[in-house]
């Protein structure tokens, strides 16, 4: 049984940092693609970052550049996204999500993701 469960969100105030973890299980993470997203209601599920199977890496928009980090270790089947400088606007939902398939690089494009997990609430406020 495929498995995705995010950790790590949480209150915290404007220029601090949290580090997302997303705990996989139920598959071989070496064969798949991770991605994070985040989700604020009303509005769509936009893409932050993504790791490839071969650790190519993205970071998806303008807000995220400088600030987010991906990393993943496949030995304990998770994925993190560490997170500095934290605004405001970043407060969402953050999910992640396993894409199958060896590949050199990623894309944060919803639809080309198989598994999501069940998000995590990130909230940046004073």
């Amino acid at each position: 049984q495929v498995q995705l469960v995010e950790s790590g969100g949480g209150l915290v105030q404007p220029g601090g940092s949290l580090r997302l973890s997303c705990a996989t299980s139920g598959f071989t993470l070496d064969f798949y693609t991770i991605g994070w997203f985040r989700q604020v209601p009303g509005k769509e599920r936009e893409g932050v970052s993504c790791i490839s199977s071969s650790g190519g890496r993205l970071y998806d928009g303008d807000f995220v550049k400088g600030r987010f980090t991906i990393s993943r270790d496949n030995a304990k089947n998770t994925v993190y996204l560490q997170m500095n400088s934290l605004k405001p606007e970043d407060t969402a939902i953050y999910y992640c999500a396993a894409r199958a398939g060896r590949r050199y690089d990623c894309r944060t494009s919803v639809d080309e993701y198989d598994y999501w997990g069940q998000g995590t609430q990130v909230t940046v406020s004073s």
